[in-house]
């Protein structure tokens, strides 16, 4: 009875963590759509209303740059919390 208790609280958790993770996703992406729009205003501005080829170009390299150190930073973040959660049981069950 114990161990069915532990599932079921185990696949409430796992449920409540995929909700949070596609609610987060979904608001990065309303919040990435109005940074989109405000940059490419911005741009607009500088560059002129007939936003050349080189602008989107740049536009677009900026934005891959800052997603790509921004997952990889997030992602080592994870990897570091993990490692510690992953030590701390591990002390626990010595």
């Amino acid at each position: 009875m114990q161990e069915k208790n532990e599932k079921e609280e185990n696949i409430r958790l796992m449920v409540l963590e995929r909700t949070y993770v596609l609610l987060t996703s979904a608001m990065s992406f309303v919040a990435a759509l109005a940074w989109n729009d405000a940059i490419q205003s911005l741009f607009r501005q500088i560059f002129g209303t007939a936003a050349s080829i080189y602008a989107k170009f740049f536009y677009a390299i900026i934005v891959t740059v800052v997603t790509v150190v921004s997952v990889w930073k997030i992602n080592r973040f994870i990897n570091r919390l993990k490692e510690r959660m992953e030590n701390k049981d591990a002390k626990k069950a010595h």
